[in-house]
Formats: C-alpha cells, structure tokens, sequence
C-alpha cells in the first residue's frame, strides 16, 4: 500500500477529514442517576456467552487490540505488526458463527514500519472503532494516527493516516462520547484532539504539576521524631495513619503510560511517572485543564481505570507483602482500597504490572495479569472475586481486556494468540424452592471462598456468611441439589461434591464427599443437579467448537457427548422440581437432556422463547413444560408470552412465579398453563397478590414453607418479608390438610383474620372442631380464635383475589343465613365439645369464652356457670370469674349477675371490678337482708325489668303496691296480663288504665276501656274526642242522656264532621239525628254526594228541594 509522504511536525493531519456525527449509542453517554442493574453480593457471575478462539499458521501476527463494533455486535481484531513482519490486518470477528473461516473476516491490511529507531517495532496502543461511520481509527506507538474505512467512498482511501505525532506516543485514550481523543507523547507532552483530528490543545506534563493539590499531610512525622511513651498507642487518634507515603516508587513500575476517562467524558485521568522518582495521577478537565493530581501512593503501579459512575479512580499498589486496588477521588485524595489476597508465593512470582478496566455500569471491576483475568465486584463495602478466568499460556504483558459499551456484563479478553469472549448474567445459586426443601441456601462466591446461608434458618447479613468454605480455586459455578444435601462446586481445574446436613443443629460444615480434575484440561461452564445424585456439566473446548456435556458416575466425571445443535448452546440448568436437565441456546430455544442414552445426548425442543433470555427457570405444571425466562432490557416471557415488560428479577415454585419491577412492586402469580396465568395489576392496596417493596430491591430467595421472601437493596443489606399470597397458600395448605394447629399458628403470627380458617373451608371446620381443639391445645389459643369470630365470610371479601380463578369457581359460598348465624353455629359446636366430661375441666376458660363470644354475648350461661363452680366451692371460680370479666364489660356483668337473684356471684364479679366496695356492699348487705320476693322485686327495679318485678309484687300480694307500681312506670298492659282471671283487679287496674289513656289523649282507646267497663258515660266524650260520632252517639245513647242533649251532642259532632269536610258522614248525622232535610241534601251537594242528595229528597216527597237546593248547588258547581 502505497503511503504519502509524513509531514515532521510535532503533530499534524493530512488528507480527508472525519465527518463529525453526533449519535447517541446506547450507554456511551452516561447518567451519573442513571439506575444500573449491578450485580449484588448474594448473586453470582455465570456465563450464558463464551467464545474460546486460537490463532494460527505460518509467521501469525499477534493480535495486539480490540474494540466492540455495538451496531453488529461484532468484535473489531487487530493483529500485528511483530518484530518478524511489519504488517497490520484489521479484522471483523463474528463470534456467533460456526467456522473460522465464517467467523472471521478482513476489512484490510497494510504495512506499518516503525518511523522511530528507538522501537524495535511498531506497536497498536489504541483501537476505536466509530459504528456511525464503520470506521476504525488505530493510535500507533510509532506516531501514526490510521483510519480505516469500511465503506470508503469514491475519493476516499480504504487506510489512511490522518495524523502523526513526531516524537512518538505513549498512551491515547478516546472519551466514552467518541468526540476527543487524549494522547501522551513520548515528549512529555498532553495532546486533546477532535473526532477530526484537529488540535484542541496541547500541555506539558511538568514536575511543577504536583504544586496544583495542596495535599495536607496529617500524619506524625518521622518515626524516629515521635513520641513513644507509655499508652502512645491507646491515645493516638484512630483516624490519623501512623505514616504518610512519599510517593516512593514500585521497584517494577515499567514507566508506562495510562489513560482513562470519566463515564459522562467531563475529566480524564493520566497516570505517569515524573523524573523517575514518583508516579503520579493527573485529572484533568474535557477542556485540558489540569483539575488535580494524586496524593503520593508508595509502590502506585500504571494501571489506572476511572469508574465510569464517576466517584473513583482505581490504580494498583504494590507492596512488600500483599497487592492492593487503590481508589483516588477526583480532587486526588485516597479513597479506600482492596486487597487482592494473593499468596506471598504468587507475589514474588509476579514480575510484570497488572491492568485494571471498569465495566460500562460501574458493577465490575477486570483485574488483568499476565495469564489471568479476575472479575471483582463490590457490595456492602466488601469487594468480591467471583470469576477468574485463566489462559493455558502466560503473556508477556497484562492480558487485554475489552468491555462492551452496552452490554455491560460482556467482555472479550486476549492475549497474542488466544481470544476469549464472554458474557455474564447476575444469577442467584440457590437452592430447591420446593417444600420441604426450600431452605433457602445461598452460595456467594468470593475468590477461594464459598459463602453458604440458609436464609430459612439463619438470615446472616451480607458481607458475612453463615459458613464460608475454603477452596483451592476459584469456583465457576455452584448448583445444590434437590434436597439440598449434595452441594456441586466448578472450578476450571475441578468438580467438588460436598455433603450438606440442614437438620442438625448446629449445622455442621459442609462435608467433602468426592472430587474429580477430569475436566482440569477443558473451559468448565455450568454444573447442574438430576434429582439428589446426578450431576451434569457443561464444558467449552479450545480445540472443538462444540459444547460438551458430562455427567457424574459414581466418583468422577465422565464424557456424555457433544451437544449437536446448529445454534450455539447458552446454558445448562434444572427445572424447579430437579426432575430434568435443560439446555438454552442462544435463539431462546429449550432443550431437554435425555438422561437415558448413553452416547450423546439427545436434546428435543420442549420450549421456544422469542429470545435470548439471560435467566431461565422451568416448571412443569399440568404436564406442561413452563419455560420463564428473563431477558436484559426487563422483559419476562412464559413459553412465547410476554408476561412483564418491567421485570428485575424472578423466582419460580411449585405453586407461584414470583418477580420484581421497576415501579417497586413484588408480584405473585399462580402457576397454572401459560394461557391462564394472571398477572395482577400494579395495585397494592387492594390485591393480595401485589405488594410495595423498597426502590431497587431484588429476589434472592423464596421460602414456602415459612412463607418468606427474603429480597437484597441496592446496598447489599437484606430484607425478610412474609407476603400476603404465600402466607395465604399456607394457611389453606394446612387446612385441606388438617393441620388447623399449623394454620391457626400461622395466622396468629402473621396477623390473617381468623374467620379464615372456617371460611376457606366450613364443612371440614365443622366436621373437624374436636380435632381443632386436640391440636391446639393450648387454652388462651382457643379463646383467641373464638373470640375472633365474626359473622363474615373473610373468604369471599378480604381474602378473595389470593386464590386461583379455577379454584374461585368451584369453591363452596356460605349463604346468607349461615353468614348471619356463624358465630352462634361455631360456638354452640364448640361447646358440644368443650362440655364433654374429657374436656370440661381443663377447658372450662374456653367454655366461657364460647358462651361470651355469641353474638348477642350469653353473658347469663357464663356467669350460670361460675355460679354453680361457686356453689361446690371449685377453686377454679376466681380464675373463671377473671376471664369473663376480661373477656366483658364488667358493668355490664355485674348487672347480669344481679339479674340471676346470685349475691355471692354478684359480690365476686364486683370484686374483680373497679367499684367501690363502700358503694356495692351495704348495697348487697340490704339485698341480703330482705325477703326473697321483696329482693327479686328490688333488683329487677333496678335493672329496669319493670314486667318482672310486677310479677314479684303480684306474689307478695300486696295490691296497692300493684297500683302504685303500675300507675308510675305504665305497666298497664303488663298488669292486665298478670290479673287477666282476676274480674274485681282486673276492672280496678282497666279503669286506671282507662284514665290513663284518656289524660293522654289516646282517646278511641280510653272509650274501648270504659265501653269495657260499662261506663258508657265516660265512654262517649272519648269518641267523641276521637271524632268517632257513630260510637260517640251510640254510647251517648246507651248512657241515657236527655233528647235534648242527645240533639246537642249530634249538632256538635255535625258541625266538626263539616269543618273537617267529611260531608256524606254530616248529612247522614243531620238526617237521621236532626231531621233536618234541606241541610242534609245542601251537606250532600257541597260534598258532590248529588245523586245521594236527590235520593233522598225523592224519598221523603220534597221535589221542591230539586230546585231550591239541588239546582243552584249543580249550577254552583258547574262554574267552578
């Protein structure tokens, strides 16, 4: 390839510009707010993606860098120049396909000479490829800035080089928004450039530098100036160090150069070392000015990588004993670190520097070394090492490590010969979910050691751990069996079984049952459990491009074949139950591993998802194969339906799945086939199904048994809640199975209506009452469950939505009448029970119980019943006499107590009241002192029962005590009763009634007493009050007043009948008592009566009336 000539300047472009395009990509351009989903300390790292690649053939050229292409998901490869050939191919690496040659493919090649004879060769130190344009720009040691085009146009070159640096370049970065370049120069010289290659500006790294951070020193001086006298220690300040580093430097530092900027492209950091004494991080600002520089660090290395969240500057400190990750914040000043806990062996081994790289979301941390790379990430202030991934051979320089701009758990690793591409998913390894089983085991993984907690049993707070496990290598992946008593560790050099024991207290360590380094030669993926002993485990080769399963034979790992699928298989795992081993592959599909060939494994399709789904779990309901799955953008599939577009994480059991959202919801679904799976709406408040959780807060287990969920904050902490559905599907769980001990227990501690255990059920409570009380046992828990009823069906208002729609269908409904009369029924059952002779005695509490919890309260059988324990002297009367008025208004039962004519028993429930016993007992003594009729008389006074103390009175036989009592409190009605075959007091008490009614204006009934009692006298001014004239006249009559009073009386009543307007009655009264015709018919005709009217004037032979009354009264009405 033909180059033009380079022009020397310290820096220039030549030839045609890069157009400058503003496009947003995904995560480039970062929101300090922006909610990330980081993988918590309870989740593991497992790969769903590997790609395991070697290079090859005559004089291979190295590959040297990388960079993801996110349009294509490809992976953009540079190889080269060596020392042996001066060349660069830049490649495009499609790691998806199946075959090398399909895999790879040339975007172009050239030759690059070094133009520095400092350099035995040229080298690639930086490589970003822009998808907006298909452009790959290359930064060379040597000074060359190269572009490539993809796609060059007509009048564009396919490679050319658009700038170069004279005095050559030690380290560039390009900003996260691809708009700036940053370039250090061999001179000692900062270069910020456009994406066009155009200077912006240009600064010397001086020594003079350091003089911008006026770092304070706190420390004590020099030791041998400081004090040491008796209790210098217990009295120095805690937060002052007892040295100050220099900035002394590591004695393998290789004086490299690094630059890393910010996620948000505002700073960018650059770590060198400054006349050989000291390294030193500068921050600098987007516009190149300098912001601050690092506090001194002794033995701070090159590697530097800024969190893209912005807050830390990670670097590497070596020291004599132990390595450390070192945080810087912006303003310079130390920030914390981390020990990367290597062996004192390893350390010494370890000549070269290492290389840091933050992820895109700021979850995980890359640590490079020269054979290795560890994956950290850090919850509750405590850094984990969950993955390290090897390579089979060393390099000789920190491997190469490359995340994805947005997809931030993959990452492609490489060194000259060997390329690894991987992708992660934040998993929980639990284990069974099932009851009995579902002890709710977690397995951390943390470098070599294993962190085991049975949130079930022991809820330990992260970072700590119930028991930690030693290891001898760092694990791949960890799976518990169906029991939870095998637990299976991958590592990359071997498989180890431990035994598990979660029913002795305490519970033991886990306890070695057999290990394996079959697989030492290979990539182990995924281990999974069959059931309680077979294990399966997926394996990657270097030399295959197949995965491969293995499974277990007794004590060790055998071959089970490749998977032959034409679609790259994603993961290995157990469906719920642990009754089948499944396989994803990368387009969603499921497969099931036919566990009965012995050669290689079969895999029939049982499921397809729409798409890749990063976490999957399988559940077989109905004899349907469910298949959840739960892609990276949220989105949570049953078999090809789309269940939540908002998901963060899920869980699944035998009976629910169970999940997150966005909006700070957990969700409860009853399984059941994918068609008819119901997922609640976002409405806490009124479904059971729903419930509000803290912001952020993820699954990590799911506990039927003790109807927990324990669930993991954005902080690391964890949270144990019981919801409402899987208490609810306990408790009915325990009623169709009997065990009301179990159900009543669980509603006591979670505070569920009790009604509930009658309700969801009431032919088997009803059946059951006798076994209720065996299994409960204890009294107070009897009383509590009687006292709690109510005449509701909590099953079909409170409880209603926790229950499948199928089961809603068919379940049994109370009818109105047995709602309204519930209580009553539960408590007189109970009492058949309770008063049998086994039981009388010991539950003579909940007897009572029952009989106040009736509705009305039965407060006279209760306090019967403490009467007659009273009357034998039983020493349980205090004790019954306590509870019943615990369980009543005390007033009240003293009240009752009276009304049973017991003095004792009323003195014994005042005693336990708040009364005045110089109120109550002279009270009682006076009672007592009285006759027995005179005393029922004087209490049923008291309590108001009026009826029943006139029948004490009756049978004192003291009849003008009768009157009396009868005259002031109205009991007329009552004494007529009592006296009804008495004729002499029953005509006494009628006429006193009768005076009564009359003086009280009841005037028809007060005439109907006297008529009774043949004063028809007094009879006839009552109707005649009553406007009653027929039997006002008639008793008038029968009364024998005069002709003339009799006229005088009719005259009245007509005139009141007229003024009232009831005409026909006052013509009639005036016909037939006054004789008085005309006046009739004009009565009649003023009434309308008119054909009355000439009926009976026709009749007694007064036409002339037709036309003296009748006709005007007819004209009269007519103009009306």
């Amino acid at each position: 390839m033909r180059f033009l000539a380079k022009l020397r300047l310290a820096w220039k472009f030549r030839g045609p510009l890069i157009a400058v395009a503003l496009v947003e990509k995904g995560n480039h351009t970062h929101n300090f707010t922006h909610a990330t989903h980081k993988p918590l300390v309870m989740r593991n790292l497992k790969i769903v993606t590997r790609s395991l690649l070697r290079f090859s053939g005559e004089e291979p050229l190295p590959l040297t860098e990388t960079a993801w292409d996110p349009a294509t998901n490809a992976l953009i490869c540079s190889f080269g120049p060596s020392e042996s050939r001066a060349t660069i191919e830049l490649k495009r690496l499609h790691y998806t396909r199946n075959g090398a040659e399909e895999r790879l493919e040339n975007i172009a090649s050239w030759d690059a000479p070094c133009p520095l004879p400092s350099l035995t060769h040229d080298s690639v130190l930086s490589l970003q490829h822009f998808s907006d344009t298909a452009t790959s720009c290359l930064i060379l040691a040597g000074g060359d800035i190269v572009l490539v085009r993809e796609n060059p146009l007509a009048n564009e070159e396919l490679v050319e080089i658009v700038g170069s640096v004279d005095a050559g370049i030690s380290a560039a970065a390009w900003s996260p928004d691809e708009e700036l370049l940053a370039i250090t120069t061999l001179a000692d010289t900062l270069l910020l450039m456009s994406r066009d290659i155009e200077n912006i500006a240009s600064i010397n790294l001086a020594p003079e530098d350091v003089n911008v951070s006026n770092h304070v020193s706190v420390g004590w001086g020099k030791k041998e100036t400081q004090f040491k006298g008796k209790r210098a220690r217990a009295l120095q300040d805690p937060t002052v160090p007892e040295s100050v580093d220099e900035g002394v430097l590591s004695a393998l530092d290789d004086r490299s150069v690094t630059i890393s900027w910010r996620g948000d492209g505002a700073y960018f950091a650059v770590s060198k070392v400054d006349e050989d004494r000291r390294r030193m991080i500068r921050v600098y600002s987007r516009e190149g000015q300098l912001d601050s520089v690092s506090e001194p660090v002794d033995g701070l290395e090159g590697a530097l990588s800024w969190r893209p969240s912005g807050n830390l500057i990670a670097g590497v400190k070596r020291s004599s004993d132990k390595m450390e990750v070192v945080f810087f914040e912006r303003n310079g000043l130390r920030h914390g670190q981390f020990d990367l806990r290597l062996s004192q062996e390893s350390l010494d081994e370890l000549k070269m520097p290492l290389a840091l790289k933050w992820n895109s979301d700021s979850s995980v941390l890359a640590v490079a070394y020269p054979d290795k790379v560890q994956l950290w990430t850090m919850s509750n202030y405590h850094y984990y090492l969950k993955q390290e991934l090897p390579f089979q051979e060393a390099s000789t320089k920190p491997i190469a490590c490359t995340w994805h701009a947005e997809k931030p758990l993959a990452l492609a690793i490489s060194t000259a010969d060997a390329l690894q591409i991987l992708e992660y998913a934040s998993t929980v390894a639990a284990g069974s979910t099932v009851p009995p089983n579902d002890f709710g085991m977690i397995a951390s993984i943390d470098g070599l050691t294993l962190k085991l907690t049975p949130l079930r049993l022991a809820n330990v707070p992260p970072p700590m751990a119930l028991q930690t496990l030693s290891l001898e290598s760092v694990p791949v992946d960890v799976a518990l069996s169906k029991s939870g008593t095998r637990l299976a560790i991958l590592s990359n050099c071997e498989l180890a079984v431990y035994a598990l024991d979660m029913h002795k207290r305490p519970i033991p360590k886990p306890v070695p049952v057999w290990r394996s380094d079959a697989l030492k030669d290979y990539s182990p993926r995924h281990v999974a459990f069959f059931g309680n002993e077979s294990i399966h485990v997926l394996i990657d080769n270097w030399d295959e491009e197949e995965a491969f399963l293995w499974r277990s034979e007794g004590t060790d790992v055998v071959p089970h074949g490749p998977i032959m699928e034409t679609e790259n298989v994603s993961s290995l795992l157990s469906s719920v139950d642990h009754s089948a081993i499944y396989t994803e592959f990368q387009n969603g599909a499921l497969h099931q591993v036919d566990m009965t060939e012995d050669m290689s494994p079969q895999t029939p399709l049982v499921q397809k998802l729409p798409t890749f789904c990063a976490e999957v779990q399988v559940a077989h309901v109905e004899g349907q194969v469910l298949a959840f799955g739960l892609t990276k953008s949220g989105i949570l599939y049953a078999n090809d339906r789309v269940l939540a577009r908002n998901c963060t994480s899920f869980v699944v059991t035998s009976a629910h799945l169970i999940f997150t959202t966005t909006q700070h919801l957990l969700k409860f679904v009853h399984l059941s086939t994918a068609e008819e799976l119901e997922v609640p709406a976002d409405e806490p408040q009124k479904d059971e199904r729903c419930r509000s959780i803290e912001r952020g807060a993820k699954l990590v287990a799911v506990m039927p048994t003790v109807y927990s969920v324990v669930l993991q904050m954005p902080r690391g902490n964890l949270e144990t809640i019981y919801p409402r559905a899987l208490v609810l599907a306990a408790i009915r769980r325990n009623i169709e199975a009997e065990q009301y001990d179990e159900a009543f227990l669980t509603c006591r501690n979670q505070r569920v209506d009790m009604n509930i255990l009658h309700d969801h059920d009431p032919e088997r409570f009803m059946a059951n009452i006798e076994k209720i009380v065996i299994q409960i046992k204890k009294i107070e828990h009897i009383d509590l469950l009687l006292a709690q009823l109510r005449d509701e069906d909590v099953s079909e208002t409170m409880y209603k939505e926790t229950l499948k729609a199928k089961e809603l269908d068919t379940k049994s409904h109370l009818s109105q009448d047995k709602i309204a009369n519930k209580v009553n029924r539960i408590c007189d059952t109970f009492l058949a029970v309770l008063e049998q002779s086994q039981y009388k005695d010991v539950h003579l509490q909940n007897i009572i119980t029952a009989h106040v919890s009736k509705v009305p309260p039965a407060l006279e059988n209760g306090l019967e019943m403490i009467g007659r324990l009273q009357a034998i002297q039983d020493p349980l009367t205090d004790k019954a006499a306590e509870h019943i008025c615990f369980l009543a208004d005390v007033n009240q039962l003293y009240d009752t107590s009276l009304g049973l004519y017991n003095l004792d028993l009323t003195l014994l429930i005042a005693q336990q009241s708040q009364k005045d016993p110089r109120e109550y007992l002279p009270h009682l003594q006076s009672l007592q002192d009285m006759s027995t009729l005179r005393r029922q008389f004087t209490i049923d006074d008291q309590l108001g029962r009026r009826a029943k103390a006139l029948l004490h009175l009756r049978d004192l036989q003291v009849f003008d005590e009768v009157l009396e009592y009868v005259q002031k409190h109205a009991l007329y009605s009552e004494a007529l009763s009592i006296y009804h075959y008495d004729t002499s007091r029953l005509k006494e008490i009628m006429r006193f009634y009768a005076d009564h009614l009359s003086a009280n204006n009841n005037h028809k009934e007060a005439a109907l007493a006297y008529e009774f009692l043949d004063d028809y006298s007094s009879a006839w001014p009552c109707y005649r009050s009553a406007n009653l004239w027929r039997e006002a006249l008639s008793s008038a009559t029968l009364a024998g007043v005069s002709e003339e009073e009799l006229v005088s009386i009719a005259s009245s009543l007509a005139e009141g009948l007229t003024e009232s307007k009831d005409y026909l009655s006052a013509s009639n009264l005036t016909l037939d008592y006054l004789s008085d015709l005309p006046s009739a018919a004009r009565l009649l005709c003023r009434g309308c009566h008119f054909a009355e009217a000439i009926r009976i004037v026709t009749l007694r032979r007064q036409s002339d009336l037709l036309t003296s009354v009748i006709d005007p009264a007819l004209v009269e009405r007519s103009a009306e």
